[in-house]
């Protein structure tokens, strides 16, 4: 029988709604941009994997609604383009304001992750508030080569504990932290997962008490346009200094994006805006 050249037909595909949502910002390229799927539940962890690495930003969240009664509504779960991650903040906000602005979520959505229960809560003004558990301060040794991989020399270091497992180091200043230029690939062999650089305030007067930029090579992000996780470390080191509960973060990213920190008890909470910039159709 003679045989045909032409192919075959192509298999289904199946159609995943997706979104691109910029967090900690209240327009449109600022902030840090997540992917954000909702699911019905999740597919094997190849297939999340790749969607994170196709979408290639810093995370992309993945979501499914959980059945009613138990102690989350939502099953939540983080990537970067190389893995999977323990606890993302800016991800997070991005997933609740995606269940909030389609109506599938209001008030308080719980969520069951690998860092425990998490709830976001929307607010009448349009801001989201994350209740994060706070990362425990302790003081490190400063690591050989950190001050030449970073690009300048740190005062103090701390490990972060756990759920974040980056090194936090207190630089001289605001413009210290702006002018880093940091060798990435020395970075690497620093921390667990990266390296948050900060300093106090210029200018009190600002609209903003610290700052910080996040750099996290060894899951695939050189720089981290804004890091929600990160501040529940930042808090209480800032908050210890300045004698405040409640203080605001500048990430000095080159897209900046502002995180409202407030302490209570063990837990941080971090509240920020966020916008979806694109929706569309994932063919996968």
């Amino acid at each position: 029988m003679p045989t045909s050249d032409a192919p075959s037909p192509a298999a289904p595909r199946t159609s995943h709604r997706i979104r691109v949502v910029d967090a900690f910002t209240d327009r449109p390229f600022a902030g840090n941009p997540a992917g954000v799927l909702l699911l019905d539940a999740f597919p094997d962890d190849t297939w999340l994997q790749h969607v994170a690495r196709e979408v290639n930003h810093a995370e992309t969240a993945f979501a499914h609604p959980l059945p009613a009664g138990g102690d989350a509504d939502w099953a939540l779960r983080w990537f970067t383009p190389a893995t999977e991650v323990d606890l993302c903040g800016h991800a997070t906000l991005a997933t609740a304001h995606v269940l909030h602005t389609t109506g599938a979520a209001s008030g308080t959505v719980r969520f069951t992750t690998r860092s425990g229960i998490l709830t976001a809560t929307a607010h009448e003004d349009g801001t989201l508030t994350l209740d994060f558990p706070t990362a425990p301060l302790t003081p490190a040794e400063l690591p050989d080569g950190i001050a030449e991989a970073l690009g300048a020399e740190p005062l103090a270091a701390y490990d972060t504990g756990r759920n974040i497992g980056d090194l936090l180091v207190e630089l001289a200043d605001e413009k210290t932290v702006r002018s880093l230029a940091p060798d990435h690939k020395a970075l690497v062999r620093h921390s667990e997962r990266g390296i948050i650089a900060t300093a106090l305030a210029e200018d009190p007067t600002g609209g903003y008490d610290f700052v910080s930029r996040g750099f996290f090579p060894r899951v695939g992000i050189d720089e981290d346009p804004v890091t929600g996780s990160a501040h529940t470390a930042l808090a209480p080191f800032w908050s210890e200094r300045l004698g405040r509960t409640e203080l605001t973060g500048l990430q000095a990213s080159a897209r900046t994006g502002l995180v409202r920190t407030r302490l209570h008890g063990d837990r941080t909470l971090l509240t920020g805006r966020a916008v979806t910039v694109i929706e569309g159709e994932l063919f996968a």
